[in-house]
C-alpha cells in the first residue's frame, strides 16, 4: 500500500504574524477607501500619501501570510511606481518600477502555473465524458489578449508621441502578466485583467482620451487588481504536498 503524502502548512500559522494579517488586510482596505473618496474630493496631500501606502500595507499581509518573497518584491516595485508617478518628470522611470512588478508577477505564475501542468489531466476526464467542462487551453488567453493588445496600440499609438515605444513596449509585459495570471486561476486571471484594464486607462490620458472618473477607475481596478493577484497567491499556497518518499 502506497502512503498518502504528507502535507505541509505553507499558509498562516499559529503565532503574531497570522494575529495581524487580519488587521493589516482592514488596514489596506481602509485606505483604499480613503485614496478614493479623496481622489474623488480632492483631499490635497491625503490623495498621494494613501496612494504611496496601499501596496506596502498589501505586501506586509501577504508577509503575514507567509507569502512568496516575489509577490513581495512585486508589490514592492509597484509602491516605487505608484510614487514615482506622482513627481513630475518620473513617468517613464514610474513604468520601469511598474515593469519590474509585472517581470515578478510573469516569473511566479509561469513557474507555478498549475492550470497549465493540469491541462492534460483534465483533458482526459472530458474525454471520459465524467466531466462536461472544458479546461481553459494556455494558448486562449495568449491569442484573446494578444488581440486585444495590438487593436489596443493601433488605436492610441498617434495620440502617444514621444511616449510611444515606451508606452508599447511596456504594454508588452503588462499583457503578459494578464495572460500568465490567467494559466494560474480565475482568481488571478480576474486581477491580471483588471491591472491590465487600469493601466490601459491611464495610456488614454496620455493619449488625451479622457472621461469622466477615469482616475477614479483607474484606481478602483488598480487596488482590485493587485488584491485579486496577491490574494490568488495566498490562497492557493496555503497547503503544499511534499511526496513521503
Amino acid at each position: 500500500m502506497g502512503e498518502k503524502p504528507n502535507v505541509v502548512l505553507s499558509g498562516p500559522v499559529p503565532g503574531a504574524p497570522a494575529r495581524v494579517a487580519g488587521p493589516l488586510l482592514v488596514l489596506f482596505w481602509a485606505c483604499s477607501v480613503v485614496h478614493l473618496v479623496a481622489g474623488l474630493a480632492g483631499l490635497g496631500l491625503v490623495d498621494p500619501v494613501t496612494k504611496a501606502l496601499l501596496m506596502p500595507l498589501l505586501a506586509l499581509w501577504v508577509l503575514a501570510r507567509r507569502g512568496p518573497g516575489i509577490i513581495v518584491a512585486a508589490l514592492l516595485a509597484s509602491t516605487a511606481g505608484d510614487i514615482a508617478l506622482e513627481i513630475d518628470g518620473m513617468f517613464v522611470p514610474g513604468m520601469g518600477f511598474f515593469a519590474i512588478a509585472h517581470l515578478c508577477y510573469i516569473t511566479f505564475f509561469v513557474r507555478k502555473r498549475p492550470g497549465f501542468r493540469t491541462s492534460a489531466a483534465s483533458d482526459s476526464v472530458g474525454v471520459g465524458g465524467t466531466s462536461g467542462r472544458r479546461p481553459v487551453r494556455w494558448w486562449m488567453p495568449v491569442a484573446a489578449y494578444a488581440v486585444v493588445w495590438a487593436a489596443l496600440v493601433a488605436f492610441l499609438w498617434p495620440g502617444l508621441g514621444a511616449l510611444q515605444i515606451p508606452v508599447a513596449a511596456y504594454s508588452l509585459v503588462l499583457t503578459a502578466t494578464a495572460v500568465t495570471s490567467s494559466w494560474y486561476g480565475p482568481r488571478a486571471g480576474v486581477g491580471g485583467g483588471l491591472f491590465f484594464l487600469s493601466d490601459t486607462l491611464i495610456a488614454f490620458g496620455i493619449a488625451d482620451l479622457d472621461f469622466p472618473y477615469r482616475g477614479f477607475v483607474i484606481m478602483a481596478t488598480y487596488i482590485a487588481g493587485q488584491y485579486l493577484l496577491a490574494s490568488a497567491v495566498v490562497r492557493r499556497g496555503r497547503w503544499e504536498p511534499v511526496n513521503s518518499g
